[in-house]
């Protein structure tokens, strides 16, 4: 069983909605089966697509941050399973539109990973610790392999080999 996904676009140069609606199902869909979470009945995610200034906006009320990311995620709190209502996903385009030209990606591949991993969040993981993140990221890449995306953390840690022995 998959959650009911609500689709919107904010603002920002995004394909159109659905589109948007089917890459959402798509990636949410895979982060399910791969995490093997059990859905409450009638479960629900918002997924709500914008630009800088709207994100930047929300990262500074609810983060304390004053400037825009790629993704935040809001779950509404509590036991993650207790609940139809998931949460919120927010992607601004600008941020992950520049990311994947750093990354030399798809704009598809980035916004599908930004997607599984506001899910994951959504669903109770984390990366604040380094065991949370080895386990959030590996959950990531194998969700990501699924669909056929490259994974994302591979160039970074080609990256930071490269920076350790310069």
């Amino acid at each position: 069983m998959n959650p009911v996904i609500e689709v919107a676009i904010e603002a920002g140069d995004w394909e159109p909605l659905s589109r948007l609606e089917r890459l959402a199902e798509e990636a949410i869909a895979a982060a399910v089966r791969q995490t093997a979470f059990v859905l409450p009945s009638n479960a629900e995610v918002s997924v709500l697509f914008c630009d800088d200034a709207f994100i930047r906006e929300l990262n500074r009320k609810w983060r304390g941050i004053d400037k825009p990311t790629n993704v935040l995620s809001f779950p509404p709190g509590g036991d993650p399973g207790a609940t139809p209502l998931l949460g919120d996903i927010v992607i601004a385009f600008e941020t992950a539109a520049k990311e994947a030209l750093a990354a030399q990606i798809p704009l598809h591949d980035h916004v599908v990973h930004l997607l599984v991993h506001g899910f994951l969040h959504l669903i109770g993981y984390d990366h604040i610790e380094t065991a949370e993140a080895e386990a959030m990221e590996a959950h990531e890449c194998a969700i990501l392999a699924k669909l056929g995306i490259a994974d994302p953390y591979h160039a970074c840690l080609i990256e930071e080999a490269v920076d350790a022995h310069e």
